[in-house]
Formats: C-alpha cells, sequence, structure tokens
C-alpha cells in the first residue's frame, strides 16, 4: 500500500490512458473500412486499382429487384380442392328437379336430364371451379391438391364463372324443358371447389426466389478493376460497390480479430502516450494536475466518440462534426501549443476510421492551424465569428484544391459538402455554452469567465469600492500596470488584471488599517503594539483567501490573493518592533507566502509593490521614480521572491521599464522649464 500511495499519481495517469485507449477503440466502427471514396460517373482519382483478394460479383439491386420480380410473377400458383361441393351441388339440382311440376314429364326425360347435369357437374369439378379469378395468362402453371397429390395444369383449363355460359345440355332434344333455362338454373347451383392456396404458392415463391443467384461471375485475386482515369460506371461500378459491401462484411475469425484489436490498441496507445509526454516535457503544471489532464483527454474522446458515432449512422456526414472546437477549447483553457497537439493527436486517431484519411487529415490539420492563429481573445463575439469564417473558408479553399486535382476542373461541384462546411462552422458556436459547462464541472477559468470578473460593478468589488475606496483605487491602478507589463513579456494579460483587482479583497476586514483607507489622518497603529499591527497587515491576505472562497472565485485568482506578498517582511513594523527589542524574532514579520510561481503572479506581486511605494515619493521625478522601481524589484529578486516563477532577468528588465514609463505618465512628469 505504501508503494501504491508513493506512486498513485503515476498509477492514475497509466489507468487514465489505458480507459482512453479501450474506449476509443471500443467505439471504432465495426466493420472494416474501404479507404476509396468514389462517385458514380466520376473519373477514378486513385492509382490503379488491383483486387486484394478474389471475390464474386454483387448483381446491382436493380437488376436483382427486377429478377425476383420475374421468378415471382412465373412461379406457379397452388389451389385446394373441396371434394364435397361436387356431391352437393349434384344434390341441390336434384331438389330443385323433384320440386318441379314434372306430372306431363316422363320418368325418362327427368332421368336423361339429370345424368346430362351430372356429366356437366363432374366435367367442371373435375377440372376444377375457380370463383374470384386471379391475375394471370391462361398458360400459367397451377398445382390443384386431390387428396394429398398435386395435380399439374395451367391456369386456362380452370373453370371461371366466365366460362359458364359456354355450357349446354346437347345429347338429347328435350320438348319439355328449355335448355337454356336449365344450365342458368345449373349456373345459380354451381359453387367452387377451388380455393387459392397463398401460404403454399408464398412458400414456393421464396424458395424459387432463394435459388436466384446474387452474384455473376468473379474477380480474380490481382485482377485489375479500374485504372486511373477511367469513368466509375456499369460493370467497374458495380465490381467496386462488391468490393466495399465486402470490407464492410468481412467476418473475421477469432485470431485475426485478436491481432486487428492488438493493432488498433498498439496505435491509439501510442497516440496517447505522446500526448501525456508532451505534457511532462512541456507543461508539467498541467501534467502534475489531473484535473486538468484529464479534462483535456474527456474533450479529445468526446471529439472522437462523436465522429465515431457519424460514421455509423451516414459517413457523408464526417465533415458536419467540429473537429476544430478541440484547439478552440485547449486554446481558451491552456494554451495554443497545447491545443495544436491535441488536435493533431485526436485526427490521427480519427484517420483509421474516416474514407480518404489522407484529403481528411489534411483540411482538419489546416482548420486547426487557423484556430489556432486565430485570435486568442474569443470572449469577443467578432473574434469567434471571425475565428469561424476563416475556417469554412479554409474548408472551402481546401476542398476546392483538392476536387481540382482529383477531377481535372470544378464541373459536378458537390454543394452539400459546402453546406457541411458551413454547418460544421455554425456547430463551432457553441464553444460559449461548452467553456461555461467546463469550467463549472471541472473548476478551470477561461478568459469568457475573466471578462465577467473584471467587471467592477460585480457585488464583490462595489463592497470593496464602499469599504475601502482607497483599496479599491489602489487596485485598479495596480490592475493597469499589470496589464501593460503582462502585454508587454507576453503574459496572461486578461488574467492578470483580474486578480489584481482582486488581490486586496482582504482588506475589507479592517480597511482603516491601511495606509490608503486613512482619510481622516487618524492612524489606528499608533495605539498597537509592532507585533499586533503586523498581524493585521499580514492577516489581509488570510481574510482575502477565505472571502473569494465565500463568493466562489475560481482558484487561479485566489492564488494571486495568497502569492502578491510571496514570504515577504512587512520591514516598517519589524523595524519598529526591533528598536524596541534588537532579538524580536523575524518570522513574526512575514506573511505566510507562498511565493509567486508564475508570471502573472510574479509581475501582480512587482506592479503592487511598485504602485503602493510610489505613494510615499514627495515631489516625484523621473530620476526618483527609477530609483524606486529598481529598488523595489531589485530588492525582491534578492529575496528569492521570483525563484519559482518561470520569469527570465531579461523579462525583469523590460518589466522595470514599462513600469518607470507607466508611473512616469501617472504622474504627469514633464521636464523643467527655465525661469
Amino acid at each position: 500500500m505504501n508503494s501504491l500511495y508513493n506512486y498513485q499519481n503515476i498509477t492514475y495517469r497509466i489507468i487514465l490512458l489505458c480507459f482512453c485507449t479501450a474506449l476509443t477503440v471500443y467505439v471504432f466502427p465495426n466493420n472494416n473500412r474501404f479507404k476509396y471514396d468514389y462517385n458514380q460517373g466520376e473519373p477514378w482519382d486513385y492509382e490503379t486499382l488491383y483486387a486484394p483478394f478474389s471475390f464474386p460479383i454483387e448483381k446491382d439491386k436493380q437488376s436483382l429487384k427486377q429478377e425476383r420480380q420475374s421468378v415471382s410473377d412465373l412461379a406457379p400458383r397452388y389451389f385446394k380442392v373441396d371434394e364435397s361441393i361436387k356431391d352437393k351441388v349434384y344434390r341441390d339440382w336434384l331438389i330443385n328437379m323433384s320440386s318441379r311440376n314434372t306430372d306431363s314429364i316422363s320418368n325418362s326425360e327427368i332421368q336423361d336430364i339429370n345424368l346430362q347435369v351430372k356429366d356437366i357437374i363432374s366435367q367442371i369439378y373435375n377440372v376444377g371451379y375457380l370463383e374470384l379469378p386471379l391475375e394471370l395468362e391462361d398458360g400459367h402453371p397451377v398445382f390443384i391438391e386431390y387428396n394429398n397429390e398435386l395435380i399439374a395444369s395451367t391456369y386456362g383449363n380452370l373453370y371461371k364463372p366466365s366460362d359458364l355460359g359456354s355450357l349446354k345440355f346437347d345429347k338429347l332434344n328435350f320438348e319439355s324443358f328449355n335448355s337454356r333455362e336449365l344450365v342458368s338454373e345449373l349456373i345459380e347451383l354451381l359453387s367452387p371447389n377451388l380455393t387459392y392456396d397463398r401460404d403454399l404458392t408464398d412458400l414456393s415463391i421464396k424458395e424459387e426466389v432463394g435459388k436466384i443467384l446474387t452474384t455473376r461471375g468473379v474477380v480474380a485475386e490481382g485482377a485489375r478493376i479500374i485504372a486511373q482515369g477511367e469513368i466509375v460506371e456499369g460493370g467497374k461500378l458495380q465490381i467496386l460497390n462488391t468490393l466495399n459491401n465486402t470490407y464492410k462484411s468481412q467476418t473475421w475469425t477469432d485470431s485475426q480479430y485478436t491481432w486487428k484489436l492488438s493493432g488498433y490498441i498498439i496505435l491509439v496507445g501510442m497516440a496517447y502516450t505522446m500526448l501525456i509526454l508532451f505534457l511532462w516535457r512541456y507543461r508539467k503544471t498541467i501534467f502534475d494536475n489531473f484535473r486538468k489532464l484529464f479534462f483535456i483527454f474527456f474533450n479529445i474522446l468526446v471529439v472522437i466518440i462523436l465522429t465515431a458515432v457519424v460514421v455509423n449512422i451516414d459517413i457523408q456526414y464526417i465533415f458536419v462534426v467540429p473537429v476544430c472546437i478541440l484547439p478552440l477549447i485547449l486554446k481558451a483553457f491552456f494554451d495554443a501549443r497545447l491545443g495544436l497537439f491535441a488536435h493533431v493527436i485526436a485526427i490521427f486517431i480519427l484517420s483509421f476510421i474516416v474514407p480518404n484519411s489522407d484529403e481528411y487529415l489534411f483540411l482538419q490539420m489546416m482548420a486547426g492551424i487557423v484556430t489556432i492563429l486565430s485570435n486568442s481573445e474569443i470572449y469577443k463575439r467578432a473574434n469567434l465569428f471571425l475565428t469561424v469564417a476563416q475556417i469554412i473558408g479554409i474548408y472551402f479553399l481546401s476542398y476546392f484544391a483538392f476536387y481540382a486535382i482529383n477531377q481535372g476542373g470544378v464541373t459536378g461541384w458537390e454543394w452539400s459538402r459546402l453546406g457541411y462546411f458551413v454547418l460544421c462552422g455554425l456547430a463551432m458556436l457553441f464553444v460559449w455554452p461548452l467553456i461555461y459547462i467546463f469550467e463549472k464541472i471541472f473548476g478551470l477559468v477561461s478568459d469568457v469567465s475573466l471578462l465577467e470578473l473584471s467587471d467592477t460593478n460585480s457585488k464583490l468589488l462595489k463592497e470593496l469600492s464602499n469599504k475601502a475606496p482607497g483599496t479599491f483605487h489602489h487596485s485598479l491602478n495596480v490592475a493597469n500596470i499589470a496589464e501593460t507589463v503582462a502585454n508587454e513579456i507576453g503574459a496572461n494579460a486578461m488574467l492578470v488584471r483580474v486578480g489584481a483587482l482582486y488581490h486586496d479583497i482582504g482588506k475589507m476586514s479592517n480597511p482603516t488599517y491601511f495606509t490608503e483607507n486613512q482619510g481622516s489622518g487618524i492612524n489606528p497603529h499608533n495605539d498597537l503594539d509592532p507585533e499586533d499591527s503586523a498581524r493585521i497587515i499580514i492577516d489581509h491576505t488570510l481574510n482575502g483567501i477565505e472571502l473569494a472562497r465565500k463568493h466562489n472565485l475560481p482558484d487561479r485568482i485566489i492564488d494571486f490573493i495568497r502569492t502578491h506578498h510571496g514570504d515577504s517582511l512587512v520591514y516598517y513594523f519589524y523595524s519598529k518592533a526591533k528598536e524596541d527589542n534588537p532579538d524580536v524574532s523575524k518570522a513574526n514579520f512575514c506573511y505566510p507566502g507562498p511565493k509567486p510561481f508564475s508570471q502573472e503572479t510574479a509581475i501582480l506581486m512587482i506592479a503592487d509593490s511598485v504602485e503602493a511605494a510610489s505613494k510615499s515619493i514627495k515631489n516625484p521625478t523621473s530620476i526618483k521614480i527609477d530609483t524606486l522601481v529598481s529598488k523595489i524589484i531589485d530588492g525582491q529578486v534578492d529575496s528569492g521572491q521570483f525563484l519559482n516563477a518561470n520569469i527570465t532577468f531579461k523579462q525583469i528588465e523590460t518589466i522595470k521599464t514599462v513600469i518607470k514609463k507607466k508611473l512616469a505618465s501617472i504622474y504627469h512628469l514633464r521636464i523643467e522649464y527655465p525661469e
């Protein structure tokens, strides 16, 4: 357990790496991807394609549909026979005859009539009588089930209602009966003895259709399928479609699937490992902060999963996915270099699952670079819209170039693809709500939030201006100086400005104990011991931290409150205490720290100290200001206040120059004119 505890940081990062790799490979489409993109009637843009393996050529859907319809139309129909109908009809005839008035008719004549009727009934029902005709040709084959045996016939041989008009009694000349009347009476008594057997017919049709071959011929391995520049149509189109479908439906053995999965895991794992190594080498603070590390991987996973889902649904919408939202978000929270590196890792992984990976890589790479090079101040609406417009323009231009290269012209231009680019750009506008959501979930700070916090009408800053107006004015001056310095040396100007506005909010607890708020001229420190006075002065940093947490200020802003005095000495009260007691402990007069640990916090310490000290200059001149600035900054360097901040001596000299000019403009120093 001790070993696990000692290595828990690296363990968490390994678990994150394994989880992201597994999830990424899991969302990859299950089918294989045909790496060529083609359209009917257009030239083949790639190198000559040879068959990678032998495969049968699938029939196109239309011809296969027609063939199935033809088989269905020609398939025999099946009928069932009700053998009891024949006897029933003859009995009904006899009953009908017995009801007639036959006193004047001889029995022999009646018997002859009944015999002829019986023959006619036998003639009809031995063949079969169908009352509801089907839409079939006379020669269409049919099968009639007699005593569990199928008797072959044709549809034209069956009796239908239209055929009964030809019935007649022709063996005898009846004197007492009209032959037509007898036929009419017989027709009324006839009932169909054939019933269409739809289930058996459908089963027969299904079997016949199932015998149809879905392929025609075979393409041998190594055979040329299509050469570069040939038009994709006809048989070549069908062969390409067959090969594409073969890739999609290809099944793998357990061994093949294991090897394929292993390959994906290795490649994706390598990509994520490169990102972690980049952070470990060049962004150590982010690497050490697991929350920030997880945030970066989370955004990459969202883009990959979203793209994989679109590929599974319909691959033609692949360019609707706003992939460039990834570098935009990471640039807003961290820096441009990290955003570009993460973007490259993401599109490398996505190239495994998208068609035309070379074209996709180029388009997304160019769009990502434009995103990084665009204005970093996305909290300004105009800048974000301008960035989106630039990305859409790059998509248009790149697609035009690829189309011109592949097609040798612009005929057949796909306007739908351009619509997808516009939708992608519009989707990138969701970066604003996403940044807000991510700030709340992951506790990060972006320039959008910094802009809101810099509003001097916010509740906390208005309270500061009411309770400690001198401190508020001091904070505004420090913010202006610090922002100018940050712009000069390339630091985050917005961050340092907001940090300067809030760095002294702890003075609201005891505002009159600080010189800038003593408007009445009464100094309460005159009634206190130097050590108590120092404690009140030092506590303003702790009070500020508590107040900042109470008002839910971000940790990055609280860092300025904690570090703006570092572990420096409250020199005035220490000197005063030393006059009374030479052995007084120096530790009681030092701020608790920590020291500044970034360029921004170091800038604030310098600007705060210099601005406060400049108030003590009587009759300020350029020489006095230059001397004061150099003395304060050199003193901070000598005391090691900037050892943890990534700031160079060259930048410190630049800061000195900028602050001297800034203070000179504040105090409106002019040259002395002769009297």
